[in-house]
Parts: structure tokens; C-alpha cells; sequence
């Protein structure tokens, strides 16, 4: 008996075999999720990937878990609080409703007998039980999106007849509705993993085009326990949404605009084999738009984070992608882009919370709310991008609109403009090196971050057990990247000194619509070993090249999406400025290994002509070894660099002092994922029927 193997009913456990209808499966765990691969027939103990699943994107679901547990517990507050509003609003009524009655009571005549003490208590209790009894049943029930009611969500005949001694116990809450859709469930493993370590998710349905990804999800789901929360649907992803959107439309017509349960999912994950871009029509409307979450992952990082596919990128996200080291997050905001297009036709802005590169793909997670008035910044929230892609890699950005403050008639307040911005802001070549620019975008311009969620998402990485989520570290890590990345504008300290009780006569800006106007005024990180590749020269270390730049008076971190980058608030004109000083005092090259005509030849003015004298002292003075190029001999800008305080960065001595460029994190983290086993990446497509 001991060779015998366990069915479903098994309690689960890592590396057990389970089997279920002739076949034997192995039991593979993630997070308190165990999911089910059958074994090769063939070769024994060797699983057979029937559905699609990738170990390697454990990260992604760590992560998603963790930021859905800080959205859903703010968003149960505020239904809580909007149920009890209800609640108090119901209360109220009745209140009048008995003091009307009472009132009619002793207004009307009465027999001559004087009524007994207690009797309109009696009279008006008789009166109105079948009301009493609706408000606590509508106050109680509630509808997951498949239609069936969850225990404790009605109440029973049981509880309606209790004795009235009975009310003096405790009333439990009634459970708020949360529900998720994993529209691209596969194996199922993510709706698994919601139903287990969200606890007040009421509802979480898995949907897959593919009947062996339904049966594969309900096997699993048997074997967690999950039957009961989960909801599987077999169905295309963007029907099963737009079937929910025909059932919405019905309710609001059959209600006569009066409030009822709404059908739409709390949070939508979208996490396909690919692009996303089909889905986001669906899914914007499909998610809740009173601040309903949206979660994309889209791994075709081929098409918005490189140059050789632009016609693709155009066809699903609506933008042309960028040639250079910051096109991952050019991805970002193409993708950003993408999902804000399709919300805007139907009155709807999107909010991103968090916008990762990571690995292979991106990862975003973005609200979703009913806003027309905020649906009008969007024109002045995207941009086109001038790239010298095939030059020093040097960029400017060109927003599509302009959202513009101006003060309102009393002259105490602040209403914002849209109108028509200046073009171009560069011209056809490059300033600093004389290259072709091309055109890039539209992209988002906004925000791709939201410092308060992330501190969210931080705190329940904090709280959350390395047992269950093998990736907490690194999580931790490009979370506090991610946090690190954001640089106020100068607008963005003006709108804060104001809110903080700083006492001018100017009119005070709307702090609301100041945010949804905000835009990055410094969208894209460079890469130290790509320009110095430019330069042919050797790379600064990052704590000396950090030192130069906040020497000069601007601030440098880092960013998420790559090891190594960093983003600054200094201009392209001191960054070429602080290299060519770089040269000059630390890292000389010879003229010799500059070939004429070169971006190098250009951005170290080698290609200007030698002044009267200068090609005698050259001969003099010649040695055999080849002449040495100076920062002194690099053209001048088309601007004057001038830092945060307004002096002319080219007459302050550029330090590279590495104790200033170190940063001071009080603790080390993974900030950056490294290949965690050989022919790591997106894997092949499941080859399920």
C-alpha cells in the first residue's frame, strides 16, 4: 500500500505525485499555491508542460500579490465606509419615518379609553416590519460577478426570527465583495495564489481560452480547496469581458438608474503570452471605474524596447519606439500610452501606481477612474521623442499639448488652459554632435510611479514571510529603486512650499488638478559605459561621476530598469560637459584612435580648425605618440548650462569626488534580478490543444 499514489483529495505538499483519471502528476509549490504538471508517460518522473507556465516570472506574481493586498486593503475601506454611510443614510430614513408616524398618531383622533403604555411602540413596529427587514437584507447581501451569494452574506430565516434578546449579541460585518479576474489564467496558478493569500478576496475568476487550461485549473483548484472561491470560465478573454459589459448595460437599464451591485471586477490581471495590447479596450471597461486597479504585463519586449520592429510597436501600442540604452523605459511609457488611449474614449483616466522594466517584460500596475475632467490633460501627458538614436544618444521631448495654470476671475485660485503648444523643440541635426535626430512616440509624459502606493507595496513586502514569497529581497530592492527614482520639477516644490503655508500673493493652484497636470520633467536614465563608449574613452565609476554632476548642483539616482543607469536632472549639454572634463583630468585619449568625422571626432571639437601657431607648436612638440584631446577643444552649445541656482556650470570646476558621489543607504539591497540558471528567459509557448 505504500507504493500507492494519492488523488486530488490529497492534502497538498511540495514534490508529491497525484493521480487523477489515469495520469500521474507532480505537485509544484509557490507561495501557498500548489499546482498539479503531469508526467511524461514516456519517461517517468519527467513533467510534460500542457499549459504554459514559467517558473522565472515568480517575481512578477510575488510582486503582483503584494501590491493587489496594499490596493484591496484601501479599496475595502472604502467601501466599508461607503456601506456604512449607506447604512446611516438608511437609519435616518427610518427615524423620520417613525417620527412621521408618531406624529400622524397623535394628530388623529383617538377613542375615548387612554391607550396602554407601550402600545405606539407596538403600533409602529407593526407598521413598518417589511421595511426593516428589506434595509438589513440589502445591507447584507452580496453578488459575486458569476451570481452566487456567499455564506453569511444574506440572512437567513433563522436569524429574521430570532427572539429580540438576540440583538443584544455581537453583528458580524458583512463581508465586503472583492473580486479579480485572471483573464489569462493558464495554469491557474495566480487565481490559486489570490484565493490563498488575499483573505478578502470574495471571488476570483479564472478564465482560459483552452479547455485543457480550464480542466487543468479545476484539478488544481480541487486540490487547494479552491473550488468554492474560484469561478472558472473557458472562454476568449475579451469576450468573457465584453460579455460582462452586455450584463452591466442591462442592470442599469433594469435598475432606472437607481444603485445596485455592479458586475465589474475589483482588479483585472492581464498577464498573456506576449502583448497586451488586444485586451486593454475590454479591460478598461471591464474594471471598476470608481478607482478599479489594472495589472499588464506584456513580454514582447522585442517590439516597444527596440528599433527593428517600429511598425508593430505602432500597430499595438500606438507609438514608435526609440533606438538607444533608455528604450525599456520608452517601453514603459508606450505601454502607458497605450492603456490611457483606449480608457479616454469612454471618459475614463488612468493613474499609473507602479511602472516596472524588469527581466524580460513589463509590469504595470494602473487605477482606473470615470474623470472627463481629468480625460482633458491627457493631450499635455504625451510626448513625442527627438532621439539622436544613431549619434551620441542624446534625446528632447516635444509634449503634444499644453496644460497651462492661469488665475480665475477673483484672482484667489488657479483653473488650467488646454490648448496648442510650439514646435519643434529641436531641429533636424543634433546640437551636441551634429547627427540626425528621429522622431519617437506619442508616450506617456506623466508619472510612472506613485510614491505613496509603493510605500504601500514596501510595507507589505516588509510584513511578508521569505517562505511564501521567495522573492521578497529583490522585490524590497527594486521598490526602493523605484521609489528613489522620483525627481520633484520645480513645479512640483512650488505646488508643495504652497500647501505647506508658504505666505505669497500668487493665487493658489488646485493641489488635485496640479497633480493630474504633473508631468516628468526628466523621463529617461543614461548609461555612464554607453557614452563613454561614444567618447571612446574610460567609464568614470559611478560614485566619481555622481560626485561631478551634484558638485555642479544636480541630483542623480538611479533606475530600476537597468544596472548601472541613472537618472539626473542635468541637461545633455553638462553631461557632454562633465565628460570632456572627465577626459581631460582623468582619462586622455589620443586623436589617433578617433576617426575623423566620428560623433567622438564631433563632441570633442576635432573637428574645428587649429588656430594661427597651433599646427607649428603641434610639430614641435610632436612625439610620435599622437596628440592628446582636452575638454578646452569641444565646441560650444547652443545653451549655457546653468545649474539649480542659476550659476554657469562652465565656470565651475568640475570635482570628481567619489566620497560625495557614494550613496548612503543604510542597507543593502537586490536591486537588480542576475540570470538565476542558463537559457534563462520568456520560455516557449505551452503547446496545450
Amino acid at each position: 500500500m505504500s507504493d500507492t499514489i494519492p488523488d486530488l483529495s490529497a492534502t497538498p505538499a511540495e514534490g508529491q505525485r497525484i493521480k487523477h483519471n489515469n495520469v500521474v502528476y507532480t505537485t509544484v509549490k509557490e507561495g501557498l499555491a500548489h499546482i498539479l504538471i503531469p508526467e511524461d508517460s514516456a519517461k517517468p518522473g519527467q513533467t510534460v508542460q500542457q499549459v504554459f507556465y514559467n517558473p522565472i516570472q515568480q517575481f512578477n506574481r510575488d510582486l503582483t500579490v503584494l501590491a493587489m493586498k496594499a490596493y484591496g486593503k484601501e479599496r475595502i475601506a472604502q467601501k466599508q465606509a461607503a456601506s456604512r454611510a449607506r447604512a446611516g443614510k438608511h437609519a435616518d430614513k427610518k427615524r423620520k419615518r417613525r417620527e412621521q408616524a408618531q406624529g400622524e398618531q397623535a394628530g388623529s383622533e383617538r377613542p375615548t379609553k387612554s391607550p396602554k403604555l407601550g402600545d405606539d411602540v407596538a403600533e409602529s413596529a407593526e407598521a413598518q416590519p417589511d421595511t426593516e427587514m428589506q434595509d438589513a437584507t440589502e445591507e447584507r447581501t452580496q453578488e459575486d460577478p458569476a451570481g452566487a451569494k456567499h455564506p453569511g452574506e444574506v440572512v437567513s430565516e433563522a436569524e429574521a426570527d430570532a427572539p429580540a434578546s438576540n440583538s443584544a449579541e455581537a453583528k458580524k460585518e458583512p463581508k465586503i465583495p472583492f473580486t479579480i479576474l485572471d483573464a489569462l489564467s493558464a495554469s491557474g496558478l495566480r487565481a490559486l495564489r489570490y484565493a490563498h493569500e488575499i483573505p478578502f478576496a470574495t471571488t476570483i475568476t479564472a478564465n482560459d481560452i483552452l479547455k485543457t487550461a480550464a480542466e487543468a485549473i479545476e484539478r488544481n483548484a480541487i486540490h487547494n480547496g479552491l473550488r468554492d472561491k474560484i469561478n472558472i470560465s473557458v472562454d476568449d478573454a475579451m469576450a468573457h469581458m465584453y460579455s460582462l459589459l452586455v450584463r452591466e448595460l442591462r442592470r442599469v437599464s433594469l435598475s432606472k438608474n437607481k444603485p445596485g451591485a455592479s458586475e465589474k471586477y475589483d482588479i483585472i490581471d492581464l498577464d498573456p503570452y506576449g502583448s497586451a495590447a488586444p485586451f486593454l479596450d475590454a479591460a478598461v471597461q471591464a474594471v471598476r471605474d470608481d478607482g478599479g486597479l489594472l495589472c499588464v504585463t506584456c513580454t514582447d519586449s522585442g517590439v516597444w524596447a527596440s528599433n527593428g520592429y517600429p511598425e508593430k510597436c505602432y500597430s499595438l501600442y500606438g507609438g514608435i519606439p526609440v533606438k538607444g540604452w533608455y528604450s525599456h523605459e520608452v517601453g514603459i511609457r508606450l505601454i502607458l500610452h497605450a492603456i490611457e488611449t483606449a480608457a479616454a474614449k469612454y471618459g475614463l483616466a488612468i493613474e499609473p501606481l507602479l511602472s516596472l522594466s524588469v527581466d524580460f517584460y513589463c509590469r504595470v500596475f494602473v487605477r482606473i477612474k470615470k474623470s472627463p475632467l481629468m480625460v482633458k490633460f491627457q493631450g499635455g501627458k504625451n510626448m513625442m521623442v527627438y532621439s539622436c538614436g544613431t549619434g551620441c544618444g542624446a534625446w528632447t521631448t516635444q509634449l503634444l499639448m499644453k496644460n497651462k495654470p492661469a488665475p480665475n476671475k477673483k484672482g484667489d485660485g488657479m483653473f488650467y488652459k488646454h490648448g496648442f503648444t510650439r514646435a519643434p523643440t529641436t531641429g533636424t541635426s543634433c546640437e551636441h554632435c551634429g547627427s540626425t535626430m528621429h522622431l519617437a512616440g506619442p508616450m506617456y509624459a506623466g508619472r510612472i510611479h506613485s510614491p505613496e502606493f509603493i510605500n504601500k507595496v514596501i510595507a507589505e513586502a516588509e510584513e511578508a514571510s521569505p517562505e511564501v514569497y521567495a522573492t521578497r529581497e529583490r522585490i524590497r530592492g527594486v521598490l526602493q529603486t523605484a521609489l528613489e527614482e522620483f525627481l520633484p520639477s520645480p513645479e512640483e516644490k512650488e505646488t508643495e512650499s504652497s500647501e505647506g503655508g508658504d505666505s505669497t500673493k500668487k493665487p493658489k493652484k488646485n493641489s488635485t488638478e496640479a497633480k493630474v497636470a504633473a508631468i516628468d520633467p526628466y523621463p529617461f536614465y543614461f548609461h555612464p559605459a554607453h557614452v563613454s563608449g561614444v567618447l571612446h574613452c574610460a567609464s568614470p565609476s559611478e560614485p566619481a561621476l555622481r560626485g561631478a554632476l551634484i558638485g555642479l548642483g544636480y541630483r542623480v539616482t538611479r533606475s530600476h530598469c537597468k544596472a548601472g543607469s541613472m537618472k539626473t536632472d542635468a541637461p545633455w549639454s553638462v553631461i557632454w560637459h562633465v565628460f570632456r572634463e572627465w577626459i581631460r583630468q582623468k582619462a586622455p585619449v589620443k586623436e589617433e584612435n578617433i576617426k575623423p568625422g566620428s560623433v567622438a571626432f564631433r563632441l570633442l571639437g576635432l573637428n574645428k580648425k587649429p588656430v594661427e601657431g597651433e599646427a607649428a607648436n603641434e610639430a614641435e612638440t610632436g612625439n610620435g605618440e599622437g596628440r592628446t584631446v582636452g575638454a578646452s577643444e569641444a565646441p560650444k552649445s547652443a545653451e549655457t548650462p546653468v545649474n539649480a541656482n542659476g550659476t554657469e556650470v562652465k565656470k565651475q570646476e568640475v570635482v570628481f569626488d567619489e566620497q560625495l558621489g557614494r550613496y548612503q543607504d543604510k542597507k543593502k539591497y537586490v536591486r537588480y534580478q542576475m540570470n538565476p540558471r542558463e537559457n534563462w528567459g520568456p520560455m516557449n509557448r505551452a503547446k496545450g490543444k
